[in-house]
């Protein structure tokens, strides 16, 4: 039987989507630059440095849930 992901999983992975899909308004410029970068390509920087650390604690949580799980580990394999 599998487990269905745990709520803040789901959340920490939704993050980086967010954040890199939906803000474009916020942005979509040039100026100011931060270091060196133009502020659109360091935001997307940002994200794409931001995104393991976010999906490292979804992780966390699932691993967490699959020891409490009274069947223990699911293994993928069979």
């Amino acid at each position: 039987m599998v487990r269905k992901p745990t709520w803040p999983a789901l959340l920490l992975g939704l993050i980086p989507f967010v954040g890199m899909c939906f803000t474009v308004p916020l942005w979509d410029r040039i100026h100011p630059f931060v270091a060196g970068l133009p502020f659109n390509l360091f935001w997307l920087i940002l994200w794409i440095l931001l995104t393991p650390i976010c999906l490292w604690g979804a992780y966390r949580f699932e691993k967490r849930a699959d020891l409490q799980h009274p069947g223990g580990p699911q293994s993928g394999a069979r």
